[in-house]
């Protein structure tokens, strides 16, 4: 194993923390409808937890507008169900055919509480990229240990490993930005 190996699979686990990050940001709520906020909702499905992604076409016509148009039409129940129990604050309305999820409008207190859950899974994710640069500084450690790489390689190694976590860590602070610009916008 290299300095390369270990930078390169470094990176991909990042890749895999912002990536996890921006898939939870989908699910929090704006002032607009969104088909991220409904998405990876588990439905009660034949006795699996089945996303709803995998079950219904998912559509948002209007900015205060969900349309959820079930493939198995027998679903509705379960997905109703599956809605009023979420945290999602939202009533269905089904015809037998397909349900309406109107989106209220955000209040100034709900729009802060939204902001600090987006911080606070920014944090998570902050703390994930650390995680990996200590686990990669540890493998060139060993490496260096195992006489594989030189003390001048090591330290060059720690100084990327840095580098490739404050890169990373910029990425996660704008998508907290926007996201928070997102939600406090009316």
């Amino acid at each position: 194993m290299s300095i390369d190996s270990v930078t390169s699979s470094t990176r991909q686990a990042m890749d895999k923390a912002v990536d996890f990050f921006a898939s939870e940001l989908r699910g929090i709520r704006t002032g607009r409808a969104s088909t991220g906020l409904v998405e990876n909702l588990r439905v009660d499905y034949y006795g699996n937890a089945t996303p709803l992604k995998q079950m219904a076409t998912l559509a948002a016509p209007q900015a205060d507008l969900i349309v959820i148009k079930p493939f198995d039409p027998s679903s509705i129940k379960d997905i109703e169900k599956a809605i009023k129990s979420s945290d999602l604050s939202m009533a269905p309305h089904s015809d037998g055919k397909m349900i309406r999820l109107t989106v209220p409008p955000l209040s100034g207190e709900r729009r802060n509480q939204l902001v600090g859950q987006v911080k606070h899974l920014a944090e998570q994710a902050r703390i994930s990229l650390r995680n990996i640069r200590r686990d990669s500084i540890k493998e060139l450690e060993e490496l260096e240990d195992a006489k594989l790489i030189t003390e001048d390689e090591l330290e060059k190694g720690k100084k990327e490993m840095d580098n490739i976590t404050k890169d990373y860590t910029a990425k996660i602070d704008s998508m907290l930005k926007a996201k928070s610009d997102e939600i406090t916008k009316d």
